[in-house]
């Protein structure tokens, strides 16, 4: 490979149809050529072949911006536009690099053809060194990209690059930034090619065009990504930072929360007397307003709490007529427990939520409530409270109804798929809550349902008593 060679022009991957036309051969520097005995191509000929190669073109380009706007995610978007753009410029390979210019993240490096080790090789050669390198450190770059046909004859290659293609088997590579106008840059994307190529004009006003449709795109996609972390941080940061430690019982909790952030929590609490509050809730809506919501109500319940706690449906009450008078417009469901350890007892008042699941060795079931509507949809809010009496070693799991939603089922279905779930526990993990937790919830929303994104947020609450 380190012999010189004569430098080729790389063709349209097969993947994308190459426009059946003689125009390009006529704008690469080859003119076609008849027998002497063929007419020449009259001017309507030569002017439908080059129609014919326009519609070609753009028909392959709205294939591919149609594939990318169907991506819902960086990553997503990120894979498509390296393969969309290797079928354009005739590579194999490549990797883009996410680095918004803003500093405010996230940053990614993705491959295609490349494995993680591969991507490590290259982030050992100097930056400066490197085509996408030049175009991440802010130089200027010509509208038609940064083409380098043959790596092993340009002077000057950096010895360490020299080494990294030479082990990856790459001797040329051609790059374009990705950026808008608004969002100014986000990152670069480079194809490599095994011999000595690149890409001709055409292909490279096709890739452009797609590099910029492209760019749009993933602007949009980084601030959605961008703005559900930060609803992803602020909810986190309303919910307990950690779990308290009482004696006699273990806690876990679980929680996943959809793109725009959603009302679902939970909390639990010391209370005098060694006591323990246990709650969780769901407020209607989602985004930011939901997320504050839930702050609210949160804050509040641990106030009354404290106050009156071992009086599950006084909580619930007050809670309520909050509610009702600081946000008219909005309603709520929750759960409140009074948990006193050292009697393997729960005092549970509930308004509009799903039953508590008691799970032991001897038995899994449903713990039975009073029928209420959701805290702010009635005038007066009152429900009486109920006594669960656990054994030794026995769970109770508090969960919200989007753990139920997210299943797709009727609700009488995903009532049956949680029972099913909590009764197949393995008996090795039934003394610990984290480890029923996740299984639970694995089981009822298999297939990794549990992590993909969402409109219904799920709160899980693991309460065990020891022996």
């Amino acid at each position: 490979m380190n012999a010189p060679h004569p430098a080729k022009v790389a063709g349209i991957d097969s993947t994308v149809p190459s426009p059946a036309h003689t125009v390009a051969s006529a704008a690469a520097g080859t003119p076609p050529t008849a027998p002497p005995s063929d007419p020449a191509p009259d001017a309507g000929a030569l002017l439908q072949d080059r129609l014919a190669g326009w519609v070609s073109d753009l028909t392959t380009l709205h294939e591919l911006t149609e594939r990318l706007a169907r991506t819902d995610s960086l990553s997503e978007a990120l894979q498509e536009l390296l393969r969309a753009g290797a079928a354009l410029v005739g590579a194999r390979r490549g990797l883009v690099v996410l680095e918004p210019a803003d500093g405010l993240g996230p940053d990614s490096t993705i491959g295609l053809g490349l494995a993680r080790a591969d991507l490590g090789h290259i982030e050992t050669v100097p930056r400066s060194s490197l085509s996408y390198g030049r175009i991440l450190e802010g130089l200027p770059v010509a509208d038609g990209g940064i083409a380098e046909p043959d790596l092993f004859a340009e002077e000057g290659l950096d010895p360490r690059h020299r080494e990294v293609a030479a082990r990856l088997g790459y001797a040329a590579s051609y790059a374009l930034p990705l950026s808008t106008d608004r969002a100014g840059r986000l990152g670069a994307a480079v194809w490599l090619y095994d011999e000595p190529a690149e890409p001709r004009e055409r292909q490279r006003h096709l890739v452009g065009l797609y590099a910029r449709y492209a760019a749009e795109h993933l602007a949009r996609l980084l601030e959605t990504e961008r703005t559900r972390t930060r609803m992803a941080t602020m909810a986190e940061e309303l919910l307990p930072s950690r779990l308290p430690r009482v004696p006699g019982v273990q806690l876990a909790a679980r929680r996943r929360t959809g793109p725009r952030g959603g009302g679902d929590w939970y909390d639990a609490l010391p209370l005098p007397d060694a006591a323990l509050g246990l709650a969780v809730g769901s407020v209607t809506g989602s985004g930011p307003s939901a997320v504050a919501a839930t702050g609210r109500l949160r804050a509040s319940l641990r106030a009354y709490a404290v106050m009156e706690g071992e009086d599950p449906v006084a909580v619930l009450s007050d809670l309520e007529l909050l509610l009702r008078l600081t946000e008219p417009a909005r309603s709520a469901t929750a759960l409140f427990g009074y948990c006193e350890p050292a009697l393997r007892r729960i005092t549970l008042a509930g308004a509009g939520h799903s039953p508590p699941l008691l799970i032991g060795e001897r038995r899994t079931e449903f713990v039975e409530t009073s029928v209420s509507a959701p805290l702010g949809m009635l005038a007066c809010w009152e429900a009486p409270s109920v006594e669960l009496q656990a054994a030794p070693g026995e769970t109770v799991l508090l969960y919200t109804d989007g753990l139920l939603h997210r299943t797709g089922d009727p609700i009488d279905r995903a009532f049956a798929r949680l029972h099913a779930a909590a009764a197949g526990v393995p008996r090795a993990k039934r003394h610990d809550p984290d480890a029923v937790a996740d299984h639970v919830l694995r089981t009822v929303l298999p297939d990794g349902a549990d992590e993909a994104d969402s409109e219904e947020d799920v709160v899980l609450l693991a309460v065990r008593f020891d022996q």
